[in-house]
C-alpha cells in the first residue's frame, strides 16, 4: 500500500476529502489570512465577511467558523517585512502553534508559497539574468514547509507551480519525522485574471511582469493534466485545479488518470463576481453560490476551497 493511501486514511478530516461521495460541507475548506503587525482586522474588498486577521482576531474567527460547521482551514500567512534570504520564523511558529493548541479539533492546511515574502512578489527567486533560480526556490519553499510542519501544521499545500516542489517537500518532511503530514498540491494552477482580491489580501502582487513563466497557460489542456500527473508521481496526496470554474473540465480527467482525490479552489475573483452581481441586483448571492457548488459537485470535485465554506453547513441543511 502506498504511503499516500495510508495518510489519506489516517483521520476523519482526510477521509472526508478523499471519499467518493458528493460534495458537502465536510468537504469544504475555508481560507484565512493572518497578517503580521496588524492591530485591527481589515476587510477584503470583494470578499464580504472575509478579513485580513490580526494574531488575536483570528482566534475569534476560527471559533466562529467551527461553530458554523467548518472543520478545515487553509491559512495564508503574510509577514510584515519582505526578504529574499530570511523567513520570519517566530511569526510562523508562534502563531501556528498557538492556533493548533487552541483548536486541536480542526485541520489546518498551510499554503507554501513565497510570493508574500519575496521583494519581487513572485513565487520564485531569479538568477541575475532574469531566469528562475529553481534550486534556490525549491530550497526556500521546502524550508518554509518544514517550518510550518514543525510548528504543528496538519497539512501542506504548495501553490507555487515550480517543477519538483512536491518531491522536494515530501523529502524534507519525511526526513524530519513528518511523513504523516499530507501534501495537497495546487497541481493544475493557471495564470489567471481571477486572482485579484486575493493578491491584495496576501500582499503578493508581482512587482514586474506576470507569472506566465511558471503558472499554466489556460489554453494548454495537455500540460495542465500532465502537471497533476507529475505531482502525483512526486508524492502528492491530494490534487487541485485553480481557478475552479475555468478548470472545471479537467477535474474528471485528472481524477481518472491519477486515482487521487482532486478538488478545486473557487478563487477570490470567481467568488467576488457573485458578490458584485448580487450587489447590482442581478442574482441572489446564496442561490448563485449554491449553483456554482452544484456544478463543482457535478464535475466530480472531491473537495472545494471556497470563501463561503463558513456558510456551507447552513446552505446544505
Amino acid at each position: 500500500m502506498k504511503k499516500h493511501t495510508l495518510r489519506l486514511r489516517s483521520n476523519q478530516f482526510l477521509r472526508n476529502l478523499s471519499e467518493s461521495g458528493s460534495l458537502n460541507a465536510n468537504k469544504m475548506i475555508q481560507p484565512l489570512f493572518l497578517v503580521e503587525g496588524l492591530t485591527e482586522k481589515e476587510p477584503i474588498k470583494g470578499l464580504p465577511d472575509v478579513y485580513r486577521e490580526t494574531n488575536k482576531s483570528i482566534f475569534t474567527q476560527i471559533e466562529s467558523d467551527l461553530k458554523s460547521g467548518v472543520s478545515q482551514f487553509l491559512l495564508f500567512m503574510v509577514p510584515s517585512a519582505k526578504s529574499d534570504t530570511n523567513f520570519s520564523k517566530e511569526f510562523y511558529q508562534t502563531n501556528i502553534s498557538a492556533i493548533k493548541k487552541a483548536f486541536p479539533e480542526m485541520f489546518l492546511w498551510l499554503d507554501t508559497c513565497i510570493c508574500s515574502v519575496t521583494t519581487t512578489g513572485h513565487c520564485c527567486h531569479f538568477h541575475p539574468q532574469g531566469t528562475i533560480d529553481l534550486q534556490l526556490t525549491l530550497s526556500r519553499l521546502s524550508e518554509l514547509a518544514l517550518i510550518y510542519a514543525d510548528a504543528g501544521a496538519d497539512g501542506i499545500a504548495p501553490s507555487d507551480m515550480m517543477d519538483g516542489r512536491v518531491a522536494s517537500h515530501r523529502k524534507i518532511l519525511d526526513e524530519n519525522s513528518h511523513s504523516h503530514v499530507p501534501i495537497m498540491s495546487y497541481s493544475t494552477k493557471f495564470k489567471s485574471n481571477f486572482y485579484g482580491p486575493f493578491r491584495g489580501a496576501a500582499d503578493s502582487s508581482p512587482q514586474f511582469g506576470d507569472r506566465s513563466g511558471y503558472q499554466l497557460d489556460v489554453r494548454d489542456r495537455d500540460t495542465a493534466i500532465h502537471t497533476s500527473i507529475r505531482d502525483k508521481e512526486e508524492g502528492a496526496d491530494l490534487l487541485m485545479v485553480k481557478p475552479g470554474m475555468t478548470a472545471i473540465d479537467l477535474i474528471g480527467p485528472i481524477k481518472e488518470k491519477t486515482n487521487l482525490p482532486t478538488g478545486a479552489y473557487q478563487v477570490s475573483g470567481e467568488y467576488a463576481s457573485l458578490v458584485y452581481l448580487a450587489k447590482e441586483g442581478f442574482l441572489n448571492f446564496e442561490d448563485g453560490l449554491k449553483e456554482t457548488w452544484d456544478v463543482f459537485r457535478r464535475a466530480g470535485s472531491s473537495f472545494l476551497i471556497t470563501y463561503g465554506a463558513r456558510i456551507a453547513q447552513r446552505m446544505y441543511s
